[in-house]
């Protein structure tokens, strides 16, 4: 299941709601680096909401890994956030390279940075669709304000669209929270999926 949003939509409660109705074992695979204080702050606030109960695997950079490594029947993994994964992977990778040229955005057969991520989102992709866990995976919905003045920025938006639309098609749910309600895109109601325990 995916579950996007703008910024402070509701889509992490959201989210967390559908992981603590579901009566599994949850494992929360949080991608956060507390950078700076303000999100310091924001992990903190996210980790107390979380039921103790919960085990919390915090890995920023590895989801695939994470994924297969914790990939059980009767288990949900929520992984919060791509946004912020995406980020991850993408200021890990800039220091190899010596521009960020046109091969740093998602279109077929460039090389250098953009083959390089676009390994790394097949490998996630191919974690989920192969999971026997639910999964529950929030990202962020960057394309509909302004355009961002810088490449980096032009860049991170393009890719997260392009993720995006890569975990859409294999999830059987997509999920677009909008002041905190949930609008379904995809998928049937997710208590008709929780009652004949499809994912």
């Amino acid at each position: 299941m995916l579950v996007t949003g703008g910024a402070r939509s509701g889509k992490s409660r959201f989210a967390e709601n559908l992981a603590a109705a579901s009566g599994r074992q949850v494992v929360y695979v949080a991608t956060a680096v507390a950078g700076d204080e303000e999100m310091r702050l924001r992990i903190e606030q996210h980790r107390r909401r979380r039921p103790p109960e919960w085990k919390t695997v915090e890995e920023p950079r590895h989801l695939a890994r994470v994924i297969v490594q914790y990939d059980a029947p009767d288990r949900i993994l929520l992984v919060d956030c791509m946004a912020v994964y995406l980020s991850n992977l993408l200021l890990d990778r800039l220091p190899r390279y010596s521009d960020l040229d046109e091969d740093a955005f998602p279109l077929p057969g460039r090389k250098g940075l953009a083959e390089a991520i676009e390994a790394e989102i097949g490998e996630l992709v191919r974690a989920v669709w192969e999971a026997e866990s639910r999964i529950i995976a929030v990202t962020n919905e960057v394309g509909w304000g302004l355009e961002p003045a810088y490449p980096l920025g032009r860049a991170y938006r393009e890719w997260l669209g392009w993720t995006n639309r890569r975990l859409a098609e294999v999830a059987r749910a997509v999920y677009l929270v909008v002041c905190g309600l949930p609008v379904e895109l995809k998928g049937r109601s997710v208590e008709a999926r929780w009652e004949d325990g499809s994912p």
